[in-house]
């Protein structure tokens, strides 16, 4: 996300900037591996003679290099990548999953991925529309009745009790493009009135998951005004965490258990849940966040003691998932070949393209801020961000996906038929952002065609 004013955000949204000083831990080499192939009747023309990706491999050699670098130099302590191209897949785990420890990463380590949960419930809220059991531009109000009848505050730095009625109701395409009139204020922790009440009420965007059930999310949102009109400003995050309720809600079951037979078990998923059962703990990778004071890691969560070893309270579609590079490479390929994968249709063509084009007017863009310099070359679909404009070596428009807060990050480029995956786990800070500035500068780089 270059340009940005780095430090401003992340203090805003609750993250640390530090550097770091875990042990330094040898580098291993990257593995290539067949993946899931394209549609059959595009394999045997898309690659190079003898079925090449379009990589070149002295580059991927230096993506390798570049991404080391960060273990070498003590920055985290170790991570996996993973960049896919016309059938052809290269993963690289580099270090330890956990500082000062001996257990390598593995390509089956298993990370929390944060908000690259956003893209698969807004997959999920897609299947629900094809089915015709929920429809774009209806109100929200018969499966989340706590948002019926919205007050909306009159300006952002007033008390919470000076508003004026909702112009129309919350729909789910608000939820799915941001809308909603709800989400993560950029400025200092209680700044404004609202903010503060979002905060008290655990509800404010952040690193941390809420610690309560769907039920009771709910109703503290419900007892809250909303920040702007429905449909007119974007706003991260909350609309995807609501949308993850009323999924839940018009389908009659959990949203884990919708998501695993809907969109997990179809597309081989076997690792991805709110939750690692206690059979897979041992390939959880430690997440860390940097201290400024003291220029360290520390730990934000234990692998061995993880708020993830048992299924939470509140399953979060915008931020609670854990998976691991190939499972979300079956997701990303999933979008990427226009909702199919083998044998299996998960989405329809159309669908994903509505998913994936830009959703907010430059009107929209120009009085919602996010990361300074974010909008002039990008948009925002259905709980992910779209490439609009080329201005720097990764920004190829049409390019979809979105980054996790935790430090991971996806993305699928239908014009260089590319999907790639970075996964590492330190919250979000200048030297996270740097890592995937410079991962997906390397990807790019090498392609070779």
């Amino acid at each position: 996300m270059p340009g940005l004013d780095r430090r401003k955000f992340l203090n805003a949204a609750a993250a640390s900037a530090a550097l770091v000083a875990p042990p330094t831990l040898r580098a291993q080499a990257p593995e290539a591996s067949p993946a899931p192939q394209p549609k059959s009747e595009d394999a045997g023309r898309r690659g190079k003679p003898g079925g090449a990706g379009g990589f070149s491999r002295a580059r991927l050699a230096r993506m390798h290099d570049a991404m080391a670098g960060y273990v070498e130099r003590d920055a985290l302590p170790g991570m996996v990548t993973l960049v896919s191209r016309r059938g052809e897949v290269h993963v690289d785990a580099i270090g330890m999953k956990a500082v000062g420890g001996k257990d390598p990463m593995r390509r089956d380590t298993i990370f929390r991925i944060a908000s690259m949960t956003k893209p698969v419930t807004a997959a999920a809220a897609m299947i629900q529309v094809e089915e015709c059991k929920l429809r774009l531009d209806e109100p929200v109000d018969k499966w989340l009745p706590e948002l019926a009848n919205r007050k909306v505050l009159k300006r952002l730095d007033g008390p919470l009790d000076d508003t004026v009625p909702a112009s129309r109701p919350i729909t789910v395409r608000d939820l799915l493009t941001l809308r909603m009139g709800c989400g993560l204020i950029l400025a200092a922790p209680g700044t404004y009135p609202i903010q503060k009440a979002m905060a008290e009420a655990g509800l404010a965007p952040g690193p941390y998951l809420p610690e309560f059930g769907p039920d009771e999310y709910m109703k503290r949102l419900g007892r809250l005004p909303l920040v702007h009109q429905p449909g007119e400003n974007w706003m991260y995050h909350t609309g995807l965490d609501v949308l993850g309720v009323l999924i839940a809600r018009a389908t009659g079951m959990s949203l884990e258990t919708f998501f695993r037979e809907r969109i997990f078990e179809p597309l081989g998923m076997k690792d991805t849940g709110f939750s690692v059962p206690a059979a897979k703990l041992d390939r959880l990778a430690a997440c860390y966040q940097g201290n400024p004071q003291t220029g360290k890691l520390d730990l934000f969560d234990d692998a061995n003691k993880s708020r993830w070893g048992r299924p939470p309270l509140f399953e979060s579609g915008g931020g609670g998932l854990v998976s691991t590079v190939d499972d979300y490479l079956a997701f990303s390929q999933m979008l990427l070949n226009k909702g199919e994968h083998g044998h299996e249709r998960i989405l329809s063509r159309p669908s994903v393209e509505l998913m994936t084009a830009d959703h907010i007017t430059p009107e929209q863009k120009a009085v919602s801020p996010f990361f300074p310099g974010f909008w002039d070359s990008r948009g925002w679909g259905f709980g992910l961000a779209v490439v609009t404009k080329r201005d720097n070596v990764a920004a190829s428009p049409g390019r979809f996906g979105w980054d996790g807060g935790y430090g991971t990050s996806a993305y699928s480029d239908p014009k260089e038929d590319l999907v790639g995956i970075l996964m590492t786990q330190r919250v979000l800070d200048p030297v996270a952002f740097d890592l995937n500035a410079d991962f997906w500068t390397s990807a790019y780089g090498a392609i070779d065609d």
